[in-house]
């Protein structure tokens, strides 16, 4: 059964006037959000006295956090339709569409595209990232459209994964963007790690991240936008979504790092090719996807000139 974890600090002079939940997020690796129900909910004490999460600390300050043990998940298999690309007895290439989170986690417990794939493929899914995250060798966001690599055994989700880690892994993507690059085509080479204050956002930065590379070309520009193909180099969490944003050119709809769109829910952005080495047969596979509907529809507006 797991336990509860337990903090104790001593604020120092860098912290000083820091909100309450802003130190413990920062200090329990934990959303802002998260630590203010753990301070509502009476589990975080500053001089062993109960505070709200407004307080202001002051140097020398005793925060003393309790963090109840997290809700354990089960992926179940549900009958979910789930639009296949490609399947043999190693892998499958899915096209996951704009909505669907990929794996289950808190407040999203079912209805995943694990859930499906458990019913899909009757259970026979790769170990290694757990009972949550079967099969999954790299995901794609929940408002993210496009292509997808499962695994069905532990030996083609190790030989795919060092694919990544190599570089030889080819992910693609098209996006529309605010505003265009300077140039139509270069490179963004900048690291990527958990944002200080909101912990379920990146962003780019020197401290604790990792090297985060994405190769763009400029497809078409228009009045305000462009429609910018991506390709990744690495694979953090959210890259493309925060290096457009890091460049001042956030994705079309990204509310996180940028603005939502009135007419559509998420961000314009497709996951379009997929290649690699296939693990058995040693053959080199390439997979696309077209552009979905609501894509291809706002393409139409902005190459007639209406406005966004």
């Amino acid at each position: 059964m797991c336990k509860s974890s337990e903090f104790d600090f001593s604020v120092c002079e860098q912290h000083e006037g820091v909100r309450l939940d802003v130190f413990i997020a920062e200090n329990c690796d934990v959303t802002r959000s998260a630590a203010q129900k753990l301070i509502a909910e009476g589990n975080a004490f500053v001089n062993g006295s109960p505070v709200n999460k407004s307080c202001k600390l002051k140097s020398g300050d005793s925060v003393k956090v309790t963090v109840p043990p997290a809700h354990e998940l089960e992926a179940v298999p549900e009958n979910i339709p789930v639009n296949i690309v490609y399947e043999d007895d190693d892998l499958l290439v899915v096209d996951k569409p704009k909505g669907m989170v990929v794996h289950p986690a808190a407040g999203n417990e079912s209805g995943t595209l694990v859930n499906a794939l458990l019913y899909h493929c009757k259970g026979r899914l790769s170990s290694i990232n757990g009972v949550i995250r079967p099969g999954i060798v790299h995901r794609i966001d929940k408002n993210t459209s496009g292509l997808l690599m499962v695994a069905k055994n532990d030996r083609s989700h190790n030989f795919l994964a060092e694919q990544i880690k190599q570089h030889s892994f080819v992910r693609e993507y098209k996006a529309i963007i605010c505003g265009s690059f300077k140039d139509d085509e270069g490179t963004i080479d900048a690291p990527i790690g958990r944002h200080a204050i909101d912990r379920k956002k990146m962003c780019v930065t020197q401290k604790n991240s990792k090297n985060a590379v994405t190769h763009y070309k400029t497809l078409e520009r228009f009045s305000g936008y462009s429609f910018v193909s991506f390709r990744l180099e690495t694979g953090r969490t959210h890259q493309i979504r925060v290096h457009c944003a890091y460049m001042h050119h956030p994705v079309l709809g990204d509310d996180v790092y940028g603005k939502a769109v009135r007419y559509f829910e998420g961000q314009c952005l497709h996951a379009c090719k997929l290649g690699f080495v296939h693990p058995a047969t040693g053959e080199y596979m390439e997979f696309e996807s077209p552009l979905p509907q609501y894509f291809s529809e706002i393409l139409t507006k902005l190459r007639d000139g209406e406005n966004i």
